[in-house]
């Protein structure tokens, strides 16, 4: 895959109804081939609860949209429908709950993963929660 066409230009969340709506901005379009994850990265203040909200391509096309708690070791996945593609736009959708416990003060950025290596990270978010 040749990552240089899917850098992570920006990223934004906002609360809709009771839905977290996750945006990620790429300069170029999702990879043909090869898997590619694009997500948010949230934490508390000292980082000792974590929490991650992941859409995940292979070959282009979504396969995966997920969350994990890091705490607890538990991956929730959540149906494909909530997710959009279009261009260099990638929409996901996960419910609020998916970052319960981090409070006010929280540390979120964007990261993108591209077969299966850290690609991305510490990109900044902008928030509307």
């Amino acid at each position: 895959m040749d990552t240089d066409e899917a850098l992570l230009k920006q990223a934004s969340i906002k609360t809709q109804d009771s839905t977290l709506v996750a945006t990620f901005d790429i300069d170029g379009t999702i990879p043909g081939s090869g898997a590619y994850v694009v997500g948010l990265m949230g934490a508390t203040p000292d980082y000792s609860s974590q929490r991650r909200l992941c859409i995940e391509f292979m070959n282009g096309k979504p396969i995966a949209c997920y969350s994990f708690n890091r705490d607890q070791g538990i991956e929730e996945d959540y149906d494909l429908s909530g997710v959009a593609h279009s261009g260099s736009t990638i929409t996901g959708s996960f419910p609020r709950s998916a970052l319960n416990g981090l409070g006010k003060g929280h540390v979120l950025s964007a990261f993108s993963e591209a077969d299966g290596r850290e690609f991305q990270h510490g990109v900044p978010v902008e928030e509307a929660l």
